[in-house]
């Protein structure tokens, strides 16, 4: 299998303004594309609009748009407003506890009608990894040794050949920003779905992260397991500067 792509993840609620200046380092620096966080009270929509913008051949994706809280329709002008050849749009079930698998399968069909776009699903369960492969385009992991990596993508690409399986790894490339990996990983650690997930696993959350010293070894694992690693970076401060040298760091370590 060839080396994996590797692309820059941040979040929405960094701002479309932020995102923007971003953007063309991203580009600039040789990175395969751009993931946008969908959070609370931040949209990656509009944050991938305004780094559209700004570039002109960077992949731009969100990861992922939770389709419980932000169904197709309301949706549909912002994704059709970007540019289809570079748009990547990642979907996820968000809070839904049940009838997650029906709701998925619905909002692929839909926004099959609204846009040309690939289509991955944010998939911490067997289930959703085989819809995702089945029926959308692939899948986006997250928070995943490269051993458990490895073996979700062969069961993912099992289902479906061509399927793409793109993977968020979060991590520091500044010692400054160990603190905030270690307080992230210990956040997703406590939430119970994915505490649930990671006892499956027999891994912890900490496991799975990029730190400054391990960078190097740590990434090449990665993009032995998957298609296209998502370095979802993590800064000393959420500000420009400390973003663009994360990028910078890493297009010197990849």
């Amino acid at each position: 299998m060839p080396e994996a792509l590797v692309s820059i993840g941040v979040a929405a609620a960094l701002g479309p303004d932020a995102i923007a200046a971003v953007a063309p380092a991203v580009e600039s620096a040789g990175f395969h594309a751009l993931w946008v966080n969908d959070t609370p009270g931040a949209d990656s929509l509009a944050a991938l609009a305004a780094a559209a913008a700004v570039t002109d051949r960077l992949t731009l994706a969100t990861g992922v748009v939770p389709m419980d809280r932000r169904p197709p329709e309301s949706i549909a002008d912002a994704v059709r407003a970007l540019p289809q050849d570079r748009l990547v749009l990642g979907v996820g079930s968000g809070g839904a506890r049940s009838g997650a698998l029906a709701l998925m399968r619905d909002a692929v069909g839909r926004l099959r009608e609204v846009t040309s776009a690939r289509l991955l699903i944010g998939a911490l369960g067997p289930r959703m990894r085989r819809l995702g492969a089945a029926e959308a385009d692939g899948v986006l992991l997250s928070w995943l040794t490269p051993e458990a990596a490895t073996a979700q993508a062969g069961e993912a690409r099992g289902v479906g050949v061509d399927a793409h399986v793109a993977l968020y790894v979060r991590a520091a490339l500044d010692s400054e920003a160990v603190q905030r990996l270690e307080e992230e990983a210990g956040r997703y650690g406590a939430i119970p779905q994915y505490k649930a997930n990671f006892e499956r696993l027999g891994i912890t959350a900490g496991a799975t992260v990029l730190r400054p010293d391990d960078f190097g070894g740590g990434i090449r694992g990665y993009q032995s397991a998957v298609d296209e690693v998502v370095l979802r970076a993590v800064v000393p401060e959420d500000d420009v500067d400390a973003y663009t040298r994360f990028i910078e760091t890493a297009a010197s370590r990849v």
